[in-house]
């Protein structure tokens, strides 16, 4: 990576993450991302993503700012919290190694969706949209791999959340017409 995003810039950075591609390597299992990826793209991913390492407590993505990376959670755990309308921090997600975090903002440029906390001691791989950028025109066959798999889960992630919305439009429609 070029420069350490701003926000990282708290953490350990450790290096490129050719030496834990064999860690990442044993993730997929766990990971939607790397799901149909061989150990050998696993490896050449690797070489473009970057390793921190975040002591529990440590903030790693901040709701509302502006970010260009995603992360991979190597090992550790990270709560994803939600500022309610008082702005009052609410947990909505526990995320455990395997997941990542980060992907719309690294695609679109807009504002992070909620802050992300190491709820233990945190190992992240890093891919900024600069380094997604150098895979496509670098490695296209890899570049096309990646973008499939990140349509894919933001696919489905949008599928499950509009599944969960018309739920709570059911049951608050169904409260309405008791009240009637």
């Amino acid at each position: 990576m070029s420069e350490r995003p701003r926000h990282l810039t708290q953490l350990e950075h450790l290096g490129d993450a050719t030496q834990f591609s064999a860690q990442i390597h044993a993730l997929i299992p766990r990971c939607d991302l790397l799901e149909n990826f061989s150990t050998a793209e696993v490896r050449l991913l690797a070489h473009f993503m970057d390793v921190y390492r975040a002591p529990a407590g440590v903030e790693i993505i901040r709701e509302g700012e502006g970010g260009d990376f995603m992360l991979m959670l190597i090992e550790g755990k990270v709560e994803v919290q939600k500022q309610d309308r008082w702005n009052t921090p609410q947990l909505i997600a526990v995320v455990e190694a395997g997941k990542t975090l980060g992907e719309m903002s690294m695609i679109d440029g807009e504002p992070r969706f909620a802050t992300c906390i190491a709820a233990e001691p945190t190992l992240v791989a890093v891919l900024d949209r600069e380094n997604l950028a150098r895979i496509i025109v670098e490695q296209p066959m890899l570049g096309a791999k990646i973008l499939m798999e990140l349509v894919l889960m933001l696919s489905q992630r949008l599928r499950a959340t509009s599944g969960r919305l018309l739920t709570l439009m059911d049951e608050q429609s169904h409260r309405a017409a008791n009240l009637l």
